[in-house]
């Protein structure tokens, strides 16, 4: 596990339990409460029954073997069977009823946090770590569900064991019931203490652990580095600093957990020695029988296993308080951006599109967008360059509504775009990012992903539509063949064919391009460049490019430079600027030539022409 995952986990463990956090855990056993119900009743029978059974035993000595009567001894074996009989049934209700409690709490909130996450917005995202979010909806889920189901069978079980004990105890001589009393306490205190010692200890190994792991890793995948810099005994040191660290924390934990029982034994042993001593003269002075002192001595020694249970799961209590809070405070997130009371369905986005004075940041006193203005008409394609972190990105998540401007407005329509709900802009948006996103399945599925109820001629068409239809009749199973996960089993460029394909087949009404042939080969880009075209043609687009090749027959090319709008206008007119987007156009044109012939110089840069010198033939 890495270092990072270690800490997520192992964050917040010294929460307390609260009255407000109970009571929400405590509600999660509300839609379950039939089962809860069965739940206790079982373990309760089940426990009872334990106690009652060491009753049975002392009355067979006292009533059938001491006074050799041996129909009381077949009597009262009938009732043990009988009983031993109940007892499995309510043993193999209470383990399946705590099962199915269990699987049903962590279904609820795992349904409950990735619901929750669908509906987050991008910033929260950015903001937490992908392992974070992991560990909320696995260990943490499942560490509630064990409190919630067998934390509080070994509880019950224990209290109940120790309440029933103590009952039966009573009935046989409430005076030595009173001595064993007396003990129970202390056994518990102790117990607690050595397990939140030994928990401390175990904490400290698998964080260094998780830190050796780290020093593997770093060492592993840097050796040319650790070797051209000699760092080989600096890093031994290092290593043998962080073993060192954990061997003494892992010393301490088994010393703890080997001291941990005896001790327990020896307090049990020490009120055994109470009890037998104590016992005897009650024998002598007739208040007291055998099997008497035989029951307490099983009672005593009954308890301490439910005593142990208490102490671990108290410790084991604080790991599942702190995953309930993290789980409540991730489900008490609001998202970001989210619909506004009265929003209704936006009815179409090919209207036209306004940014007015908008002003945008992702964190405070670092403006990115700043009094940033523009209005596109219906169907027109504009194309977004400039320097990397300029802003040209933020415009678009802008657009998509994956955020919302600090100041200013975006209006579609001539109305706020707030004013529509997220859903119905979302619906009408396609994109092909930079680094495209296949799910694990087969082509088909991942094109169909685009429009769920879409025929598999409709499917085939948008293939056929963004240039993807050639490769994939090609593969193996063609459009059934598995992508992998991520769609690793394919190269980059069929990848963001397979993309596009997925947004032709969406039918969007606003298309967003950002950056998809910055990865791809030259044939590759052609054919992302026609299927573009195709889903462009009646619809508004954006696209982001630093290949500009991909962007000379844009309505407007804008150059954004520190969140503002440097250079505007088609791509002719744009060189003839001779301003960034010229220097950054025949800078790409001078690198392609290097790349294919090594020469530039000896053919004339483009300068005012609206397409590129044609290139030497081969």
């Amino acid at each position: 596990m890495s270092d990072e995952l270690i800490e997520l986990e192992e964050e917040e463990y010294t929460s307390q339990l609260t009255a407000p956090v109970l009571r929400r855990i405590m509600g999660l056993l509300k839609p379950h409460s039939i089962w809860v119900f069965g739940f206790f009743v079982t373990i309760a029978l089940v426990s009872g029954l334990d106690a009652y059974f060491t009753y049975l035993n002392k009355q067979i000595i006292d009533q059938g073997i001491a006074l050799q009567d041996r129909e009381r001894v077949f009597e009262i074996a009938a009732i043990y069977g009988t009983f031993i009989l109940f007892q499995a049934g309510a043993v193999f209700t209470f383990i399946y009823l705590a099962g199915v409690l269990g699987e049903r709490i962590q279904y609820d909130l795992r349904k409950l946090l990735f619901n929750h996450l669908q509906d987050l917005s991008l910033s929260y995202y950015a903001q937490n770590a992908v392992g974070r979010l992991i560990a909320r909806v696995t260990s943490d889920t499942g560490r509630v569900s064990d409190l919630l189901t067998w934390g509080i069978v070994d509880t019950t079980w224990a209290l109940m064991n120790i309440i029933s004990s103590t009952v039966f105890m009573a009935i046989i001589n409430w005076r030595l019931a009173l001595i064993v009393l007396t003990i129970i306490p202390v056994m518990v205190v102790i117990a607690i203490e050595f397990r939140k010692r030994i928990l401390a200890e175990f904490r400290v190994s698998r964080r260094t652990n998780s830190k050796i792991t780290g020093a593997f890793n770093e060492n592993f995948q840097g050796v040319r580095v650790v070797k051209a810099l000699g760092r080989e005994d600096s890093n031994t040191r290092e290593f043998q600093s962080l073993t060192t660290m954990m061997y003494r924390a892992s010393y301490r934990a088994a010393w703890l957990s080997a001291l941990f029982l005896p001790t327990v034994q020896v307090i049990a042993a020490i009120a055994l020695g109470m009890l037998v001593g104590y016992g005897g003269l009650q024998i002598e002075a007739g208040l007291m029988t055998i099997g008497g002192i035989q029951a307490f001595v099983s009672y005593l020694t009954f308890m301490m296993w439910p005593v142990q249970d208490l102490a671990r799961v108290y410790a084991e209590m604080q790991h599942s308080i702190a995953s309930a809070e993290r789980i409540f405070n991730l489900a008490d997130t609001p998202p970001e951006v989210h619909d506004r009371p009265g929003a209704v369905p936006a009815s179409t986005l090919l209207g036209e599109i306004e940014f007015d004075h908008v002003d945008f940041h992702y964190e405070d006193r670092k403006p990115v967008l700043t009094d940033f203005t523009l209005e596109v008409k219906p169907g027109e394609m504009i194309a977004l360059v400039g320097p990397t972190g300029g802003g040209k990105s933020t415009i678009v998540n802008l657009l998509c509504r994956f955020y919302e401007p600090r100041q200013g407005q975006i209006r579609i329509h001539g109305r706020d775009y707030t004013d529509f709900t997220l859903e119905s802009i979302h619906s009408k948006i396609g994109i092909v990012l930079q680094t495209p996103h296949l799910f694990s399945g087969t082509v088909r599925e991942n094109i169909r992903y685009g429009r769920l109820e879409a025929s598999n001629e409709e499917v085939e068409q948008a293939a056929k539509v963004a240039g993807a239809h050639d490769f994939i009749v090609t593969l193996e199973k063609g459009y059934e063949h598995n992508v992998g996960e991520g769609g690793n089993l394919l190269s980059v460029g069929q990848k963001q064919l397979i993309s596009l394909a997925r947004a032709v087949l969406a039918r969007p009404e606003l298309f967003i391009m950002d950056e998809a042939t910055s990865s791809v080969d030259t044939l590759t880009e052609s054919l992302i460049q026609r299927g573009m075209e195709a889903l462009m043609k009646g619809r508004t687009s954006f696209v982001i490019a630093h290949r500009l090749s991909t962007i000379r027959r844009a309505d407007r090319i804008l150059v954004i430079e520190n969140g503002k709008i440097t250079e505007k206008g088609t791509h002719s007119e744009l060189l003839k600027l001779k301003g960034h987007y010229y220097r950054l156009y025949t800078q790409q044109f001078r690198h392609e030539l290097e790349t294919r012939y090594g020469f530039a110089d000896a053919v004339g840069l483009p300068e005012t022409a609206d397409q590129p010198q044609p290139l030497p033939a081969d």
